[in-house]
């Protein structure tokens, strides 16, 4: 199957702009091209598309990628360098996901001392309550 590139954009979730500029540094081949001229990508270009988003979203920089993208032609022979890349990658995921666990256990800290104010206040109310009425 073979999608234009606004079905493609669509599909993965980026714009035509970040399609055809990732074309041109090279983190994707150019797609084939139908009888009109047009990019046609392939479900194969949708799945490497759908990769190269995921490592963007573990924060790897562009240029890790590039280096990723141009090491995968290479076929198997570059497969323990490919692995490091991603094994590095792990790491920072690992120490950002820590970072972020450390993070959310402030706000929950904080949120808990919230709600036991508002139920020490809320326990209060009907006590301050009957002290104006009496």
């Amino acid at each position: 199957m073979t999608y234009a590139i606004a079905e493609a954009a669509h599909r993965s979730g980026l714009s035509i702009d970040t399609l055809r500029y990732y074309e041109r540094i090279k983190l994707i081949d150019p797609p084939a091209r139908d009888s009109g001229g047009r990019r046609a990508y392939s479900d194969e270009d949708l799945a490497w598309l759908g990769f190269l988003t995921k490592l963007r979203t573990t924060g790897m920089p562009i240029r890790m990628m590039r280096e990723y993208a141009k090491l995968r032609h290479q076929g198997m022979a570059s497969a323990g360098r490919r692995k490091q890349i991603l094994v590095e990658q792990r790491a920072e995921v690992l120490d950002r996901i820590a970072e972020l666990n450390a993070c959310l256990d402030v706000l929950n800290h904080k949120i808990a001392n919230y709600e036991q104010c508002e139920r020490d206040l809320s326990a209060k109310v009907p006590d301050l309550l009957a002290e104006r009425t009496a």
